[in-house]
């Protein structure tokens, strides 16, 4: 068994890694083996800042060659060391399986030996793992950088998600903070997993290669990047790779570097980028329509709010009539919402009563609509947007609160 030092040492590492979530993965368990990949996705539970822990969530080995500099574990610093065996990350997974505290597992490493030797070792645990431990359970793999690609594919073969953290959204800071990794040596096998992914859809064996897809991961304010620019690689990589989910992970300054800023970087920030997110993934916007390369987003006003205000010509729209895509650009509209106007209205017309039991927000969305050719909001630009701030700023602080607590809900949930 793995010892209890070591666990201490493996599990404090893995805890700067925030790409795991639910699985959305539908493997099934078999006669004779343990666990489920459920399309459900694992049990949720969350530490006092927010991050999910349903999974066993450790590395490998902390014992890094690399030197990136806001990493904990980079080969510069005097901290413990550990490395763990495959069969001892196996065992130690499936008995807290069977004690019911994880649902499955989330397994990174840093680079110890070569990327060769840590992408065998985690090919070899999660195989074993697979077949000697009989485990059906979900199963997250971090991929290696420069490791060999006949590895990663024959780990996606078994793993139910993997992801390759890409960190910082420009090839400069990469050289700058951490020099042993290259936008290449990320990319390319984030685009490879994704081509097989779609060659084993089409020959119908679509459970067999990544069935819950690839995840990434990027620092916000670690490097001086605008959130122009770390939206606009996002986009890209949700058009390009099918890449499943960004995840945002504000800088926290762990260890101090002259390369690095001295101050963490706000939670709302993150906070924005992931509002930013959904609205590329389920409103129709793009990263172009929502703010310059250059730019910030605001503090003040959630992303969908700052768009329809820049673009107040646009509005106020009838709810009986407008096509869905202008409906899903309404501020307090939702995309539950949206598509429940679009079938209601077939049948009849609808009212602000019809529209409040649908859960639309009417704070926000009054001031954008009509509602047979009524109108109840602010004319007035100034006023509007004031009321919206006054709005926004009594929600980010009940939202932002919750990670304060024993329990958290998610920064998404609830609609834009």
């Amino acid at each position: 068994m793995i010892t209890a030092e070591k666990l201490k040492i493996l599990t404090e590492g893995a805890k700067y890694d925030v790409s795991c979530a639910s699985s959305g993965s539908a493997r099934k368990n078999v006669p004779g083996g343990i666990g489920n990949g459920s399309a459900a996705g694992c049990c949720h539970s969350f530490t006092p800042d927010g991050r999910c822990v349903s999974l066993l969530k450790i590395l490998l080995s902390n014992d890094c060659l690399y030197a990136c500099k806001y990493c904990p574990n980079r080969c510069d610093r005097d901290v413990p060391r550990a490395t763990a065996t495959p069969d001892e990350i196996c065992e130690l997974t499936v008995n807290l399986y069977k004690r019911n505290y994880i649902e499955g597992l989330f397994l990174s490493s840093a680079v110890f030996v070569s990327p060769d030797h840590t992408m065998e070792q985690l090919l070899l645990t999660v195989k074993k793992l697979r077949t000697e431990y009989k485990f059906h359970g979900y199963v997250h793999v971090k991929g290696i950088p420069r490791a060999d690609l006949a590895l990663a594919r024959e780990a996606a073969s078994y793993a139910d998600r993997m992801s390759y953290n890409i960190e910082l959204p420009s090839e400069h800071s990469l050289k700058l903070l951490a020099p042993q990794k290259s936008r290449e040596s990320l990319l390319v096998p984030i685009r490879t997993l994704a081509a097989d992914k779609v060659r084993f859809r089409a020959e119908r064996h679509p459970g067999l290669f990544l069935p819950a897809g690839q995840t990434t991961q990027l620092i916000v304010g670690a490097s001086p990047e605008a959130d122009g620019r770390i939206l606009r690689l996002s986009q890209a990589l949700y058009r390009k790779t099918g890449l499943k989910r960004v995840y945002y992970s504000a800088y926290v300054p762990v260890i101090r570097d002259p390369l690095l800023p001295d101050t963490g970087t706000a939670q709302l920030r993150e906070h924005r980028l992931y509002q930013a997110d959904w609205l590329l993934r389920y409103y129709g916007f793009s990263a172009e329509e929502l703010l310059p390369e250059d730019g910030n987003l605001s503090e003040s006003l959630d992303p969908k709010c700052d768009w329809a205000l820049r673009n107040i010509a646009l509005f106020p729209v009838e709810v009986n009539r407008a096509p869905l895509e202008l409906l899903l650009r309404v501020p307090g509209i939702g995309a539950r919402s949206a598509y429940k106007i679009t079938e209601a209205r077939r049948f009849t017309s609808l009212t602000f009563s019809d529209l409040k039991k649908m859960r639309v927000v009417l704070k926000r969305a009054r001031h954008f609509i009509t509602c047979g050719g009524k109108f109840y909001g602010e004319r007035r630009l100034h006023a509007v947007r004031g009321l919206l701030a006054a709005g926004e700023r009594a929600a980010n602080c009940e939202q932002l609160s919750l990670f304060s607590g024993e329990t958290a809900l998610s920064a998404l949930t609830g609609e834009l």
